[in-house]
């Protein structure tokens, strides 16, 4: 759970209830008979008893994530605007924030510093700074879940450059697009993997 200063600004972003949901231990053989069962181009699963998905009333009513506003957009940006931005919304130095880049590769940062840099925050008392480093935590571990398992994409954060004007978004909308671009990718013979919020599914 978020540091008692740091709640109300959860709340405020319509994200709050994802820090409450979810399995510790996901249902490998039901995600993976549901997989095997999606078509892509109807968006449903195939089933003996009929065809079936998740809608975003499904959605709205399990997670309890808005369905309506704006839905979440960013652009790619280069190497050096996204140390920027690491130390602009982060509080963490350019320096750093390139450093840590070098080692994930690419435009990603790893959840183990990104925790580290909330613990700062909140040493240091600067919530907001310490508001956006849980909030990208959290959409990494849940909506925005991926295969790395380790990192999570600095983009991602410019959502959160205005944190008051985040509840304004469609999480709920965001959240099933991602799902079903992820079932469509995971549902070929040749993948191994499924991204996203599989909580969802097995829900």
């Amino acid at each position: 759970m978020p540091h008692a200063n740091v709640e109300p600004i959860v709340q405020n972003s319509e994200l709050f209830s994802l820090c409450n949901i979810g399995y510790e231990v996901g249902d490998k053989g039901l995600i993976s008979a549901f997989v095997e069962r999606w078509h892509g181009e109807t968006n449903s699963f195939y089933l003996p008893v009929g065809e079936m998905t998740i809608t975003l009333d499904d959605v709205s009513s399990l997670l309890h994530l808005p369905i309506l506003g704006q839905f979440p957009t960013y652009v790619p940006l280069e190497y050096n605007r996204v140390a920027t931005i690491l130390a602009e919304l982060l509080g963490a130095e350019e320096a750093r924030g390139k450093a840590e880049m070098r080692q994930c590769r690419g435009v990603h940062v790893r959840l183990i510093w990104l925790r580290d840099i909330y613990k700062e925050c909140c040493a240091q008392e600067a919530w907001e700074c310490a508001a956006r480093a849980y909030l990208l935590h959290l959409l990494r571990c849940t909506i925005f879940a991926d295969k790395s398992a380790t990192s999570v994409f600095v983009l991602y954060l410019l959502l959160f450059n205005n944190l008051h004007m985040c509840y304004g978004y469609a999480w709920g909308t965001t959240t099933l697009t991602h799902l079903y671009e992820h079932l469509r990718d995971a549902s070929y013979f040749n993948t191994k993997q499924l991204a996203s919020y599989v909580t969802l599914i097995q829900v």
